[in-house]
């Protein structure tokens, strides 16, 4: 049977490997700076790599498959960096792996942010109002509203901002200085400045899916309910599926137009000031909150490896009011709004009434719960350390 290969992530990727080994789909995992799917009873195997940023990433996969015998199985991108080298090297690694992830000519589109809302403004769908500026003279004289956002257009480097994902700026002196600070860790043209749509977590949503190239096999809406933190959430810590057609219609329109296939998550954000749902990210890898599609009745990781390994695949939909929740995260997500008297106890409980998927706790493989928080607190410690600038409130959401 043709296995699995994760290639690094997180808590998505920890998904993955509990979906498919509990089809006993021998899954393996290579792993660089983030190990829990490597806990999981369901690894068969951990490996590590030097990661996708190596200049010898892509041979080093070609000589794993050799050695090991791996040709033929399916690759699983766990983050941003992984997904644009298997795209990037689509046609050498193609004749080895079976590969989830599109070329670059499609891959593009999804991966930097610049042309995510190049295209969303060629076919009509909204995004967050994006200002240009050429150089720091010019930005000192645009006409900005604050506050506004400084975000990375790709995540392919581990730095200040885009660990944080994204920054917020509320006076015209912050801005100078913040975008000082941003451009030492990457060129100017490399981080977008865009207008930061008012709301809380509850008004960001998300399509996700398995296409190819006739549609959608499997897709839900999911929205996210908390967020930690509670005010600039960078991470989703509870998630329900949801119904919102026009979240669907727009993100089945972008991916139609670039003609994606593999999985996908593309977030939105509803603006109340004009009842317009806006394009914020096009994750075209593993999510963190992935294994929502099971509890659901959707189960992404199975039915992307069918679809890659050539078995058939009947097209579902998920079903709304399934829930994923990170607990370690949201239980502080969850005592910060009952504090400020957003959700009563009872309320918070009844996020246990729904099926519920957990981003580590899993009766069947307890071991990854077991190592969250230190692995949690481990991360923070390395981040505090190794980050070069003052810390900065996060705004936009991890996947």
């Amino acid at each position: 049977m043709n296995g699995a290969l994760i290639l690094g992530g997180a808590h998505g990727s920890l998904a993955v490997v509990r979906s498919l080994g509990r089809k006993d789909i021998p899954v393996w995992a290579a792993v660089k700076d983030h190990p829990i799917a490597a806990f999981s009873r369901y690894t068969k195997k951990s490996v590590t790599w030097p990661g996708p940023n190596h200049p010898s990433a892509a041979n080093f996969l070609l000589d794993l498959a050799q050695h090991e015998g791996l040709d033929g199985w399916v690759v699983f991108p766990g983050g941003d960096a992984e997904a644009q080298l298997l795209s990037r090297h689509h046609e050498q690694l193609s004749k080895v792996f079976r590969l989830i992830t599109p070329p670059w000519e499609v891959m593009r589109w999804a991966a930097d942010k610049r042309l995510t809302y190049e295209r969303a403004e060629q076919i009509g769908i909204d995004y967050p109002r994006t200002y240009h500026a050429p150089d720091r003279g010019a930005l000192a004289r645009l006409d900005i509203k604050f506050p506004v956002i400084l975000k990375p257009a790709q995540r392919l480097e581990s730095n200040a901002l885009t660990a944080d994902k994204a920054w917020r700026v509320n006076t015209r002196t912050e801005l100078m200085e913040r975008f000082a600070e941003a451009s030492e860790l990457m060129a100017d043209d490399g981080v977008v400045l865009q207008e930061m749509i008012p709301g809380a977590g509850t008004a960001q949503w998300s399509y996700a899916a398995v296409w190819d190239e006739n549609g959608p096999l499997a897709s839900l809406v999911a929205r996210r309910l908390r967020q930690y933190p509670i005010e600039f959430g960078y991470t989703s810590t509870f998630v329900q599926s949801a119904v919102q057609e026009r979240v669907e219609e727009a993100a089945c329109r972008f991916l139609r137009s670039i003609g994606y296939t593999g999985l996908v998550e593309i977030e939105f954000k509803h603006d109340a000031r004009d009842d317009r749902y806006k394009i914020l990210d096009v994750n075209a890898r593993t999510w963190a909150w992935i294994s929502l599609g099971r509890a659901a009745g959707v189960d992404f990781p199975y039915i992307m490896w069918r679809a890659a390994a050539g078995l058939p695949v009947s097209p579902k939909r998920g079903r709304a009011d399934a829930g994923w929740m990170h607990f370690s995260r949201d239980l502080p997500a969850a005592i910060c709004e009952m504090r400020r008297s957003g959700i009563s106890l009872r309320n918070y409980l009844r996020s246990f009434a729904s099926p519920i998927e957990f981003a580590c706790f899993a009766a069947d493989d307890p071991l990854p719960g077991l190592m969250d928080l230190p692995l949690l607190f481990r991360r923070l410690k390395t981040r505090g350390s190794a980050s070069r600038i003052k810390p900065a409130a996060a705004v936009s959401p991890a996947p």
